[in-house]
């Protein structure tokens, strides 16, 4: 082989791997370039099953402005294609091609969020998930029994069985999935909070407990009143006294509760009215937060057996009739 030949061969080898450099600096350049988008946020659809390739085009038909085949290239290059997964993601400004395909192999799906209020009945549940507009609704066929059943807790009532949080779902996810992970909550702190229940509780069981934390809630105006409240409510228990508090008149009246609670309401007899009815009702009137399970098995110790609204949000405490009909015509009726 003449010189000649030989520096040829040189001269093109050099050439190639400059030309290699330079199409790998490119293609590094090009993945650390932010893309650019239609819009500040895109949404991005990814079916389960979706190829590669048809990922790449549902990018680009989202609004991303890139070549399709370019991000094909990329994934299969990458050798991260198959780990792609489905689901509802959000694209924003700033993306890079190679930030793009770590959240889509990761699955960083674009999450939204629900919030459960502490003292919400069932009826608010349904609705604030019926406003859920990202939620797949498929509760809203079931009834309640069909529902629990789903849920895989058959011939139980769905009344104070969801813990109330903040729960984030990603898009398109089922609303049974999301009531699934309350119920399990709920079950998690029923649990903790039983296990520390105080010995002289009358409470009997756990289900009791949640009844009990449920009335708590509702009657509550203070926080730093509840294990008073509570202890006013175990002592009525303990000794066979009605319980008589308005909350499960309220709750028994349903959607005829138009706001306005009268004498006859506390006299017609229904399973929630704790005026006609000794014990407790048959099942909670509201979800019950922590703090109300904690009070409900570990009431503060008190003689009280009575107590009235002060129309600040607190309560005034009595142990006897006397004391409270006093302090009910000072705090409601105004009187000294």
């Amino acid at each position: 082989m003449g010189t000649e030949v030989v520096r040829f061969v040189i001269r093109a080898f050099l050439a190639l791997v400059l030309l290699a450099a330079a199409v790998a600096g490119a293609g590094w350049w090009w993945l650390n370039q932010p893309l650019v988008l239609s819009q500040p946020v895109l949404e991005l659809e990814i079916e389960p099953g979706t190829t590669p390739r048809g990922v790449a085009r549902e990018v680009v038909k989202s609004g991303v402005q890139t070549d399709a085949r370019a991000l094909y290239a990329w994934f299969r290059i990458s050798g991260r294609d198959r780990q792609i997964k489905a689901g509802n993601y959000e694209l924003a400004q700033g993306i890079t091609a190679y930030g793009l395909l770590q959240k889509l192999a990761r699955g960083e799906e674009s999450l939204k969020a629900l919030t459960l209020v502490e003292g919400w009945n069932w009826r608010q549940v349904r609705a604030a998930l019926a406003r859920e507009e990202f939620l797949r609704q498929d509760s809203a066929v079931l009834d309640d029994a069909a529902l629990m059943q789903a849920l895989g807790r058959p011939g139980v009532a769905p009344e104070g069985r969801f813990f109330p949080d903040t729960y984030t779902y990603a898009k398109g996810s089922s609303d049974l999935a999301v009531l699934r992970r309350a119920l399990h909550a709920m079950d998690r702190r029923l649990a903790d909070a039983w296990a520390l229940r105080a010995a002289s509780s009358p409470l009997k069981t756990p289900d009791e407990a949640l009844i009990l934390a449920s009335i708590v809630e509702k009657e509550t105006g203070r926080a730093a009143d509840r294990a008073q409240i509570a202890g006013v409510f175990s002592n009525r228990l303990r000794i066979g006294m009605l319980l008589q508090t308005d909350p499960t008149v309220i709750y028994g009246m349903g959607e005829k509760f138009d706001g306005n609670l009268r004498r006859r309401d506390l006299q017609t007899d229904t399973p929630w009215n704790t005026y006609t009815r000794a014990g407790l009702p048959p099942t909670p009137i509201a979800m019950p937060g922590k703090a109300a399970l904690m009070a409900a098995v570990q009431p503060e110790a008190t003689k009280a057996l009575y107590f009235v609204a002060r129309g600040d949000g607190t309560s005034h405490f009595s142990p006897t009739l006397d004391e409270h009909n006093r302090a009910v015509n000072r705090y409601q009726r105004g009187q000294r």
